[in-house]
This record gives structure tokens, C-alpha cells and sequence, in this order.
């Protein structure tokens, strides 16, 4: 027998030179310091970037100017199953600032008491993988204090950051410091439907560094297998109080 595969989704943007980065962010770039030719037998490349572009694990320090590097957290919160949520609605031309908040309401309707530990939220139909939006939809900070409340551990979203792209209070990263959740930014939902998922985001060892990039992925998850019924063995406790004996008929 054969078994098919389970199915994979690649929920990371390209990194390239034309990645879009936060205003005044380090953008991709990419030197050869050794090709392939005449006395150089590999291709090799030097890189710059910020640890920020494109899919993302932000650390505490990024955040706290005493909190933990990203080479020191944990990977547990990074691996295991997670809830996808579609959130819509932030990106209408008249949108205001406080319009574009992901509130309860925006993530009720596929809350239970089934949810997962890690939860990752969809606001656009077509994320932009090559261009910066000023107009991000972010956390409302006492949604993620809710969701916290339930036991979530990590939240990850489609915009490059869980706070407004002009926020200078970070009111929603402070809610994720507070509480010790960990964040993923820049995702790629647009072709992942609501449900639960295996996630496997696992950020480098980068051991002074205030993120990582992550090649992000989701698995399907193996469908649920419910035991066969199987009948008690006559010696099985479960027999104690049958009014018959194994060795003979019963008497009426």
C-alpha cells in the first residue's frame, strides 16, 4: 500500500532585491565574492539584509531592550498545529487608522474550544509581496491579550508588522512582551484556507539578533483515526455483571 504525501504550503514571500522592507530598513542585496570560472570551482555570495524582510520571527529584543535574542528562544512555539483565521475588511480605500485593528469580532467566528496554541490571521486577498504598505491591517493589543487568555502561545499575520506601520507605542508588541508569546510577520495566506494546520516556522540561530527570517510553511494535518470497536473478551471485567456464565447457557 501506498500512502499520499501529506500536502505543503510555502506561506513565505520571495526574498529578493525588489522584498519590500519597512521605511529606512535594510533592504535584500546580493554580491558574488567567488564564481564558478578559471581557478574557482563554486559560486559564492555575500548577503545584507534585515533580519525583517520577508517571512519573519520577531524576538523579544526587538521590542525590549532587555529581552531575548532570537538565537535563545525557544523553537517549541515555532512548531506544532495551528489555526488559520481569514480577517477581512481593512483595506477599503476610506479606511481610517483605528478601522484597520483585527478586533474580536474580526476572529469569533473560528474561536473555540479546540484552538490550537498558535494562531495565524489573514487580512488581505492578495498579499503584496512587492511593494510596502503604509495602510497594514495590525492587532488590536487586547485581542491579543484574549487570545493569550485561551492559552495561544504564538500569533502570526500577513502584514509586516502586528502594530500599525506608524505606530511609535508598539501597543501590540508590549501585549506580546507582556504575556511571552512570540510573533510571526510577513506571511503568505492568500492560498490557505481557514483551518488547522501543522506550522513549521523555525527561526535561525542567530544568537545576537532582534529576528530571524523563516521559511515558513504549513502541513495538512493526518485525518483523524477513530479506533475500531472491539467486542470484551469473556475475562474482560466488562463481563462481571452479565447474568451468564461462559461455560454454560444461560438460565431464565
Amino acid at each position: 500500500m501506498t500512502t499520499t504525501p501529506p500536502k505543503l504550503w510555502d506561506i513565505s514571500p520571495p526574498v529578493n532585491p525588489e522584498a519590500p522592507v519597512f521605511p529606512g530598513d535594510t533592504p535584500y542585496s546580493q554580491a558574488w565574492t567567488a564564481q564558478i570560472g578559471p581557478g574557482g570551482p563554486v559560486n559564492v555570495s555575500a548577503i545584507t539584509l534585515s533580519p525583517h524582510v520577508g517571512a519573519h520571527a520577531d524576538a523579544p529584543l526587538h521590542y525590549d531592550p532587555q529581552g531575548a535574542t532570537v538565537g535563545h528562544l525557544p523553537l517549541e512555539p515555532y512548531l506544532g498545529r495551528c489555526r488559520v483565521i481569514h480577517a477581512w475588511g481593512f483595506q477599503g480605500p476610506g479606511a481610517r487608522h483605528s478601522d484597520r485593528l483585527i478586533r474580536w469580532p474580526h476572529l469569533s467566528h473560528a474561536i473555540d474550544e479546540t484552538l490550537p496554541p498558535r494562531v495565524l490571521v489573514r487580512t488581505y486577498e492578495r498579499a503584496p509581496i512587492d511593494r510596502f504598505d503604509n495602510a497594514l491591517a495590525a492587532f488590536a493589543p487586547e485581542t491579543i491579550e484574549r487570545l493569550a487568555d485561551l492559552g495561544v502561545q504564538l500569533v502570526g499575520i500577513d502584514t509586516a508588522s502586528i502594530d500599525p506601520a506608524a505606530s511609535k507605542t508598539l501597543d501590540s508588541h508590549q501585549a506580546v512582551r507582556r504575556r511571552g508569546l512570540r510573533v510571526l510577520e510577513n506571511l503568505v495566506l492568500d492560498e490557505v484556507a481557514e483551518g488547522d494546520y501543522e506550522l513549521i516556522a523555525l527561526p535561525l540561530k542567530l544568537v545576537t539578533a532582534d529576528a530571524s527570517p523563516v521559511r515558513a510553511v504549513l502541513r495538512e494535518l493526518p485525518p483523524v483515526q477513530r479506533p475500531a470497536l472491539a467486542l470484551p473478551a469473556p475475562e474482560d471485567p466488562a463481563f462481571a455483571d452479565t447474568p451468564f456464565e461462559n461455560s454454560r447457557p444461560l438460565e431464565l
